[in-house]
């Protein structure tokens, strides 16, 4: 059976952990080739590494989404490195601290908005440019159930997300007719450890986060990996301007 990235070429923002270790982890075992992009660069070899003791190619490239020459150097790095870029999954993001709309930073507002919103447009802004050139491609952006409803707590976060749900629709439409579909994954609560670090001075926060899944659970980073790549492939070739939710049901209620 023909594996659903048979000879693509693709890159991950994010992947030193997390949903975007998972999802370049699912993106090499379905057969694509790989630059592994993060700020962190001890994991995100350890990244490298693990796809490539699995049998799959790939390579890594420290990287800031918010500059935009350092994404431009990515989408430049991924071409150089496998000869084009046929698909891109744009997961870097932050939670920033909580703290009610009223009570929120302008330092974290702004920290917020400039890895998960500016970010995303930045990377998607050189993608798309090389993907042009290409005859098309597809690109999948990491949201939130916060991009699809209002989150206690987290007014920065929120609206980031809800941008790059915007981001996604705009971008779809745009570059429809040139064969490049951009859709985004809006997960849950998911068992990571950027919601460990959030829950960790908060204890009770866990419980709450877990109560508000009708399936009763947090979901799993592997769980969004597999719909990234079931989006980013052929299969999912009429799917464009999607915000696919990966929640357990959350925004359902």
């Amino acid at each position: 059976m023909a594996k659903l990235l048979e000879g693509k070429a693709a890159l991950v923002t994010g992947a030193s952990s997390g949903i975007g270790r998972a999802s370049a982890l699912a993106i090499a075992r379905e057969g694509a080739r790989v630059l592994i992009a993060d700020m962190t660069e001890a994991a995100g070899n350890e990244t490298v590494e693990l796809i490539r003791k699995a049998g799959g190619e790939a390579v890594f490239a420290r990287i800031n989404v918010a500059q935009a020459s350092e994404a431009a150097a990515m989408v430049a790095a991924a071409v150089k490195a496998f000869g084009r870029l046929d698909c891109a999954f744009n997961n870097a993001g932050v939670s920033g601290k909580i703290a009610r709309t009223a009570d929120d930073s302008e330092e974290n507002f702004d920290f917020i908005m400039s890895v998960n919103l500016r970010g995303v447009w930045l990377c998607m802004k050189y993608e798309i440019q090389q993907m042009l050139t290409q005859g098309g491609g597809a690109i999948v952006n990491t949201a939130s159930a916060a991009g699809l409803v209002g989150s206690h707590g987290m007014p920065a976060y929120t609206a980031s997300k809800h941008g790059v749900v915007g981001l996604t629709k705009t971008a779809a439409l745009e570059y429809a007719r040139a064969k490049i579909r951009v859709n985004a994954v809006c997960p849950g609560v998911i068992d990571t450890a950027m919601v460990a670090g959030m829950v960790a001075n908060h204890p009770r926060l866990k419980d709450t986060l877990v109560s508000v899944e009708p399936i009763a659970r947090m979901g799993q980073a592997s769980e969004i990996g597999e719909a990234v790549t079931w989006l980013l492939s052929d299969y999912a070739s009429f799917v464009t301007g999607c915000s696919l939710p990966v929640d357990g049901g959350l925004t359902a209620q």
